[in-house]
């Protein structure tokens, strides 16, 4: 086996920036991710082992009953290493050796949060708490701001949407955000961040709600972080429904949307018949390590491998010996040159296959491995370069 060492020209780090689409569909206090429904297995309400709505981080324990999960664990000893969900009280009334364990069935999805104009300052809480942010970027668009002259965000109605960053990575792109609003199927009005600066404005929708809000700002997006705040209060249509599930029905507008994203409300049949669907891209960026291992002319055409050798050679691992010496027996190898003629034996040379690329430590322990789709022929005179992509 032959050992080369990479140079600094081989190796090369780059990062890759993706979007990637994502969708939550929400409907009688149900979400649907990705526009795939809610799967129940044969041992589970939901395969994933998580509430329905939700995403599990790992996907570890598919369709597994509760008592046969896998989980992690670790041992209570001098370095005082825990996991986080785990109490100190706990921790310090474990016994030395003892097994600390955790799960793996994390899960996470979105959540609304709906403030009214008798709820103020700190009980908005989420609201509250983005006041700083919210006003740092009113360089973007003065409708970030908490207070202003287009409405007290700590006095009217507000509805906050948390998107968690497992659903968008670093950041939401800004210009793909589009909130839909339906009544039994029909959409009735949409938001787009169509300015690139958070705003979301009405652009499309039935003549009943483009005549009160066409062109109006019904919220704004904070890309970053991760939250949609939406305080446009004018009407979409001329029912009202029960999105509160206080059993008193209110107009719709855009701070009812996404009613039931988990805010615990569950309305009446007139709050069902109305759905929401969130589009938007996320922001992702993968550090990925590029190598380039080569296969120079007259190096790697001998092989370890059995049929590297000529089949069937009569003890050809025996030594042979004499009154005066000792020496290893010719070995023949297998001749695997091409030949247009079955009875003439072309010219010999040395030929390998190569059918995969090992990645190895400082301390020569195999790390990784790449395969290649179909082996390549190796012969004296060809030069060939492999590239490996690895993400870290």
């Amino acid at each position: 086996m032959s050992f080369y060492k990479f140079t600094k020209d081989d190796l090369f780090t780059n990062t890759i920036e993706a979007y990637p689409e994502y969708s939550f569909y929400i409907h009688s206090g149900t979400i649907y991710i990705g526009n795939e429904p809610n799967q129940s297995g044969s041992r589970t309400d939901n395969i994933y082992g998580v509430p329905d709505g939700f995403i599990s981080l790992y996907e570890y324990n598919i369709d597994r009953p509760e008592g046969q999960r896998i989980y992690p664990f670790m041992y209570k000893d001098g370095l005082k290493n825990t996991f986080k969900s785990y109490s100190t009280s706990s921790y310090i009334s474990a016994q030395y050796g003892a097994v600390i364990t955790s799960s793996y069935n994390l899960s996470s999805s979105i959540t609304r949060y709906f403030y009214d104009s008798s709820t103020t300052g700190v009980n908005r809480r989420r609201l509250f708490t983005l006041k700083n942010t919210l006003n740092h970027y009113t360089y973007l668009s003065p409708r970030y701001a908490y207070s202003a002259s287009f409405g007290d965000k700590n006095a009217i109605d507000a509805n906050v949407i948390s998107v968690p960053s497992i659903f968008y990575g670093s950041s939401i792109k800004k210009g793909s955000v589009s909130l839909k609003f339906y009544v039994s199927g029909t959409l009735i009005a949409e938001l787009q961040d169509k300015n690139y600066n958070g705003d979301l404005i009405q652009v499309s929708g039935t003549t009943y709600a483009q005549t009160n809000g066409e062109d109006k700002i019904a919220g704004s997006v904070l890309y970053n972080e991760g939250f949609i705040v939406l305080t446009g209060s004018w009407a979409l249509e001329p029912t009202a429904r029960d999105y509160l599930g206080t059993g008193s029905p209110v107009t719709s507008s855009w701070i009812c949307f996404a009613a039931g994203a988990n805010d615990g409300v569950s309305g009446d049949e007139t709050y069902q018949s109305a759905s929401f669907l969130m589009d938007y891209e996320g922001t992702t960026h993968t550090q990925t390590l590029t190598m380039l291992a080569h296969a120079r002319a007259g190096e790697l055409n001998y092989s370890n491998n059995p049929t590297y050798l000529k089949y069937n050679q009569p003890n050809y691992k025996g030594l042979s010996t004499g009154s005066y010496s000792i020496s290893e027996r010719p070995v023949l190898i297998n001749n695997n040159v091409d030949s247009a003629f079955t009875d003439v034996d072309p010219d010999f040379q040395k030929v390998t296959y190569i059918s995969k690329v090992g990645i190895y430590d400082e301390n020569k322990n195999l790390i990784g491995v790449a395969k290649v789709a179909v082996p390549i022929k190796k012969t004296m005179k060809n030069n060939y370069t492999f590239k490996l992509k690895l993400d870290i």
